[in-house]
Parts: C-alpha cells; sequence; structure tokens
C-alpha cells in the first residue's frame, strides 16, 4: 500500500486524530451528512444536543381572555385556517422553536429561529405521509436545521428545503403565517386560540434566553453573505419570493412611506404591502386582496440566504 509510509511520518495518534475528524465531518449530533446538500463545513452545533431544545409536540391552547401572561406588546405568530385562528407567542417559542399541530385533520408545523427572527410554517405531510419535526441542535448560516422523526433528515428552515438523509432536495409547502403583537391579533381574531403555558416542559416563559440580541450588531454564527450595512443587521424586513423574484421591504422603508398600503410588484405580480405603524408588522396579498407567503425576518437573515435580493425603497412623491 503506497500511502502506508506517509502514514508513518505522520503518526498513527495524528492518523487516528486526522481519521476520527473525518468522520466527525460526516455526523453531527448523530445525523447522517454523507450526503449533504450544503457544506458540511458549514453546519454548526448551536450548543444543545437534538432535542436539547424540545419541540412542542401535544400544544393545548386556551382561549384568548385566559391568555392572562401576555401584554398587548408580546409578539406572537399568528396562524388561520377556515374558521380556526391560533396565536403561538414568541415567549413560548423562544424555549421551544417547533410546534407540531394540526387543525380538523390538517397537519401543520410552526418554527421560529431566535437567531433569525424568521417565524415560518409549513404543510407537515408529504405523499400521504406525516412528519413531526424537531430540532436538531445545528445551524446553517444561523438558522435552525429542523429534522423530521420520520427519515432523520435535516431540513433549512429558510429554505424550506432538506438538505441530508433520504429526503435531501426535497421541498415543504410554506403556510401564510402572521408576525405581529398580539393587541393586534387580538383586535383582529377575538376568537383567537393562544398555546398554553402548560407545555409539560419547566420553562421560565416571562424571561427571554435572547434579551438584547435584536438590538446588538454582534452574529453568534458566521454567514456566508454579509448584508450591506444600509441597514442594522437586525433590521426587520419583510421577504417574498414570487416568480423566482425575492424582494425585501424593510421596515424602516415601510416607516418612511407613512402609508398603510403600498403597492408593488414582485416578479410578474402586482401585490399590495399592508404596513401597520403601531405594531411594526406587515404582510403582503395579491391585487385581489388574498394574502401571499411572506417571511418576517432579520435583515442579515435574508441577505445571506437571498443575497439576490431586490429592496423595496421608499422614493418621495414628485409633487
Amino acid at each position: 500500500m503506497p500511502c502506508i509510509p506517509q502514514f508513518r511520518k505522520l503518526g498513527y495518534l495524528t492518523v487516528l486524530l486526522l481519521f476520527f475528524a473525518s468522520f466527525n465531518t460526516l455526523a453531527k449530533n448523530g445525523f447522517d451528512l454523507a450526503a449533504a446538500t450544503i457544506p458540511v463545513s458549514k453546519i454548526h452545533h448551536g450548543g444543545p444536543p437534538k432535542d436539547g431544545i424540545p419541540a412542542i409536540d401535544h400544544p393545548s391552547f386556551v382561549p384568548a381572555d385566559q391568555a392572562s401572561y401576555l401584554r398587548p406588546e408580546d409578539r406572537i405568530l399568528g396562524f388561520t385556517l377556515g374558521k380556526v385562528a391560533r396565536a403561538y407567542p414568541i415567549r413560548l417559542l423562544n424555549w421551544h422553536e417547533i410546534v407540531n399541530d394540526h387543525i380538523d385533520g390538517f397537519p401543520f408545523v410552526i418554527t421560529y429561529c431566535p437567531l433569525c427572527g424568521t417565524g415560518m410554517a409549513f404543510e407537515a405531510q408529504q405523499n400521504g405521509t406525516t412528519m413531526t419535526f424537531g430540532v436538531s441542535g445545528l445551524l446553517y448560516q444561523s438558522d435552525v436545521l429542523l429534522y423530521d422523526r420520520q427519515s432523520q433528515s435535516l431540513w433549512s428552515q429558510i429554505m424550506g428545503q432538506a438538505v441530508s438523509g433520504p429526503k435531501a432536495g426535497h421541498t415543504l409547502t410554506q403556510l401564510p403565517l402572521a408576525h405581529l403583537s398580539w393587541q393586534q391579533w387580538r383586535e383582529q381574531h377575538p376568537n383567537t386560540q393562544v398555546l398554553s403555558q402548560e407545555t409539560g416542559y419547566l420553562r421560565d416563559y416571562s424571561r427571554d434566553p435572547y434579551r438584547g440580541y435584536g438590538q446588538s450588531k454582534a452574529l453568534y454564527f458566521e454567514v456566508d453573505h454579509q448584508a450591506p450595512d444600509t441597514y442594522h443587521p437586525k433590521e426587520w424586513v419583510l421577504g417574498i419570493k414570487l416568480d423566482k423574484s425575492v424582494r425585501a421591504y424593510p421596515f424602516a422603508e415601510l416607516s418612511r412611506a407613512g402609508r398603510s398600503v403600498i403597492v408593488d410588484q414582485v416578479g410578474n405580480q402586482n401585490i399590495k404591502i399592508f404596513w401597520d405603524e403601531e405594531s411594526r408588522s406587515a404582510y403582503a396579498t395579491d391585487a385581489k386582496n388574498n394574502v401571499i407567503v411572506s417571511t418576517s425576518a432579520y435583515w442579515f437573515a435574508w441577505y445571506t440566504f437571498y443575497p439576490q435580493t431586490t429592496i423595496y425603497r421608499y422614493q418621495p412623491e414628485e409633487n
């Protein structure tokens, strides 16, 4: 074997270390990354082990008037299906990141990445198989990697795509999800159900484990594409993907516009952006006022996944 002399020069201990280092790149937190569709070197340990951040698998809900632990300004993720409206408070999602849920037999998953500010909902059924998701403890581009328990595949939240395992290359269908204040959501949906603090886990939901992170320019993990410093890295943007076009609506620009409705175009589609200055939240509809999928995210996170994004900038109208 011609390579043996070279190994002897390195020393057997060095060879063993190199072997285990190589093995470690193909398996992190117990996930097989041998056929990953993203660079394994870009997959980072977030700190906790697999399921160290526990997903909520059996969520319980209370009526709005019983959610006394919420303040009007608290942020929530709001989901509607038919006549059912549900609120998922960020103060709970900071500790769990994933809620496996269903309404009238329709399975879906609510996901939240505190490091990217991204709340995203997805259908949880593919080809007749219902998937449930957990928190892998791994990150890609500072964004949470989910895993489905059925195939043990890793999924990038922002990409909505499996990046390793048997499902690699498969995509999830994203569903409309609102990111707004509890007061605004309750006014819009007075009969909303609210995720209960009775999650089955002992957590101090009154404490924000990421306090100060949203105001700091610092990132916990490196990303490939550094966002232009036109905006604070944690500036909120509403991100939209249509007709293979990607566009970001920074909240700072929406605020400057001073209008509650902004008409714009993404790809070949005319859309409307609805902006609420008081709660600093936005959502989008098509020209017929049908809500379209959008994602509220930190500017750095949207840019690193979509560096080709165009940016809405307010232009004062000329008299």
